[in-house]
């Protein structure tokens, strides 16, 4: 995607983060794309891999929105789905809340505020004119599931599962930024195959879907304001 929208890379004002960025014009609309970076600990061997988890997204939120001052962001990236919620492979959905399933606080006031409770920024008209599903994003750091994490993520009524786009809101929330996530479903959380065969599987086919979906998002998004999504 990063090679459709011809963006060059841009230094960023924050030296010390990991991140990578890439800023132009795209038919008339600013657009920067910001990426985790990647792990580049001593520790990460001749073949370092991409940065996940929500530390490394929080931080990208952080320098995107204090370099770019953007109007609207959104998480384009892959996910878990759930075949109860409708989900197949290479189906795209769109956020409508953000929530965490693996920070447990069980302390009254505290558990309510690990749960999370972002809502994404409403694209209807976006969704209903590109044909994509909607449900809410429920988010951890792990690629696999614990049977408490299921639990969790079925009182969260979870439609994919991701590892970023929850942090990614409370940053934007902080921020007052327009924010929604973009997910195209890898492998099916609810399902009969092991997580990581199933991601590694279909990986490329959710690649392809999400380079698909995010290319006719890009063309939406051309010449609306957040409030006409």
């Amino acid at each position: 995607m990063l090679a459709a929208l011809e963006l060059p890379e841009t230094a960023l004002d924050h030296p010390w983060a990991p991140c990578k960025a890439y800023s132009g014009v795209f038919k008339g609309m600013k657009v920067s794309v910001v990426t985790n970076g990647k792990w580049t600990s001593a520790n990460a061997g001749e073949d370092p891999v991409d940065n996940v988890g929500t530390t490394p997204a929080a931080i990208a939120a952080f320098v995107a929105i204090s370099q770019f001052q953007p109007t609207l962001i959104i998480n384009a990236g892959t996910a878990g789905g759930f075949k109860a919620k409708g989900a197949s492979i290479g189906d795209t959905f769109v956020s409508t809340v953000m929530r965490h399933h693996d920070r447990r606080i069980t302390i009254p006031g505290w558990d309510n505020y690990a749960k999370g409770h972002h809502v994404s920024h409403p694209v209807d008209n976006l969704r209903e004119a590109l044909g994509f599903k909607a449900g809410v994003v429920t988010t951890g750091n792990s690629l696999d599931a614990t049977d408490r994490d299921m639990e969790i993520m079925a009182s969260n009524d979870a439609s994919v599962k991701d590892m970023e786009a929850a942090s990614i809101a409370w940053v934007a929330e902080h921020a007052k930024v327009p924010f929604f996530a973009l997910k195209c479903v890898t492998d099916i959380v609810d399902g009969e195959h092991p997580t990581h065969e199933e991601f590694v599987a279909n990986l490329s086919t959710a690649a392809a879907s999400l380079q698909k979906s995010l290319s006719l998002t890009m063309e939406y998004l051309i010449g609306k304001s957040p409030e006409r999504l």
